[in-house]
């Protein structure tokens, strides 16, 4: 559907107040009686070179000037970061030892490879940790590193998770990948 000029000035006031695609739509069906597609308006904008604007996200506000934290040991190894967002508890699990200790068991990870990879993974599998529960893990195309865990609401700790990634990678790395 063509606009006439007064129409496209419309249009682009529009844009200059920061409506979106969905409200423009919405403004020239009820404004100006022209019913278009949400596509036909995405033409639109595109056919009268116009850019939608970016919504400005409230900046936050200056955080108070806090002492840097202290260096990691230089011994401490740093994983690899391929894990998803999931992978890593957010925090330690009541009980768990003071960081820098293994936890109980730890190194007790044992990690398997299916043969023939989940659907929408690389590569998939199964891994037991060090408490004896198990969960399920693939790796997709974009390289990151999902679990899933037989039982809901299980987190490995931290020690788990690490020796995982690091057994994972070398049994990976063995088999070619």
């Amino acid at each position: 559907m063509n606009l006439n000029d007064a129409q496209k000035q419309q249009v682009s006031a529009w844009i200059q107040q920061g409506l979106k695609l969905a409200d423009i739509q919405n403004r020239l069906a009820k404004d100006l009686g022209i019913h278009m597609t949400y596509m036909e308006v995405r033409f639109l904008i595109d056919d009268l070179k116009l850019t939608l604007k970016d919504p400005v996200a409230p900046k936050p506000a200056a955080p108070a000037l806090q002492p840097p934290a202290p260096a990691a040991p230089a011994n401490t190894p740093e994983p690899d970061d391929f894990s998803g967002e999931d992978a890593l508890p957010e925090e330690p699990e009541a009980g768990s030892p003071p960081p820098g200790e293994p936890a109980p068991g730890a190194g007790k990870v044992s990690v398997e490879v299916d043969k023939l990879a989940r659907p929408g993974a690389i590569v998939s599998g199964k891994v037991t940790f060090s408490d004896g529960k198990s969960a399920g893990w693939y790796l997709d195309q974009f390289g990151r590193l999902g679990l899933m865990p037989k039982e809901e609401g299980h987190r490995p700790s931290q020690a788990d998770v690490l020796e995982f990634q690091r057994t994972l990678q070398n049994e990976l790395a063995r088999m070619g990948f």
